[in-house]
């Protein structure tokens, strides 16, 4: 008892660490992902965005704001935290600090942040270029056995 008492805490101070938080919708037995397309440089990525600051916002609660700010029509079914990412990622060496949510997602891709995402669509992770923390996510997928390898 005292064991899961103590795993629920570390659960929730690692929450309350987290940065940002990723979706993983995926679809066709794993053959395409839902990936919105950054505006500023072209890179593909899985929909999500950072905790507000100040606000004492879990990763779940910002990965339901980011969507509905992001895509406003995507209807996301119950959603499980498949993996919180920390230390460097291996493609940027950047510090990554994020909780990865997997769940199902349908409806229309409608862009709802013209300024931050150009273009959203179900797609092959293995085709585009896509970030750093993209890239990783998706290598872990593939080795997960969640995504198709090439």
């Amino acid at each position: 008892v005292d064991q899961a008492i103590a795993a629920r805490r570390r659960i929730a101070i690692i929450s309350t660490m987290l940065k940002s938080a990723k979706l993983v919708a995926i679809r066709r037995r794993g053959r395409q992902v839902l990936l919105v397309r950054r505006r500023k440089d072209k890179r593909w990525m899985f929909p999500g965005g950072r905790r507000k600051r100040g606000y004492r916002e879990t990763a779940k609660a910002c990965l339901r704001r980011e969507i509905k700010e992001e895509l406003p029509a995507l209807k996301i079914g119950r959603f499980r935290r498949w993996e919180s990412l920390g230390g460097r990622n291996r493609y940027s060496r950047k510090k990554m600090s994020d909780a990865v949510f997997i769940a199902s997602a349908k409806g229309k891709l409608r862009i709802g942040a013209p300024r931050e995402i150009d273009k959203a669509a179900w797609r092959s992770p293995w085709l585009g270029k896509l970030t750093p923390t993209s890239r990783h996510i998706r290598d872990k997928l593939a080795s997960a056995g969640h995504i198709k390898k090439r």
